[in-house]
């Protein structure tokens, strides 16, 4: 594709199956930089990955070659694997079969990363359901509730 450029950024987000806390405070570096490193080589580059116990957020560079859900599709497969043989007490891992993706432009990266960087804070008061529901809203996304959530 010569002659072409693009900067095609999105803010991804999925969560644990049931929204279980698999994803322990001690453990959460880690996971995040596996997912960092996964992205990378699929030809992805991770801004920044961050999250809680219970779900992933990450701005995410996808190349035009790759689809959204092909980048999900590894970043997910890969590591639910490797989070059930490498992190302690994690061996019943999976993660939900859903996930957002919302498109960011360069000009509203830096507030992304802000928020991505707050989770924990933010979770204090906000579950991750009314989370998602409001990224979707935000976003003019219809959803049926009853397939948000397995």
């Amino acid at each position: 594709m010569a002659n072409t450029y693009t900067s095609l950024h999105y803010h991804v987000v999925f969560s644990t199956k049931r929204r279980e806390p698999w994803l322990r405070l001690d453990s959460q570096e880690r996971a995040w930089a596996y997912l960092g490193g996964i992205a990378r080589q699929n030809g992805l580059k991770p801004l920044l990955v961050g999250g809680t116990e219970d779900h992933v957020h990450i701005l995410l560079a996808i190349p035009p070659t790759v689809s959204v859900s092909g980048a999900l599709k590894s970043l997910k497969g890969a590591s639910s694997g490797w989070i059930k043989r490498n992190l302690r007490g994690c061996r019943g891992f999976a993660w939900q079969d859903v996930y957002g993706a919302f498109s960011v432009s360069e000009s509203r990266d830096a507030e992304v990363r802000q928020y991505i960087g707050k989770q924990r804070r933010h979770h204090r008061k906000r579950t991750f359901k009314e989370e998602y529901r409001a990224l979707l809203d935000r976003h003019e996304i219809e959803y049926d509730e009853r397939y948000l959530w397995d």
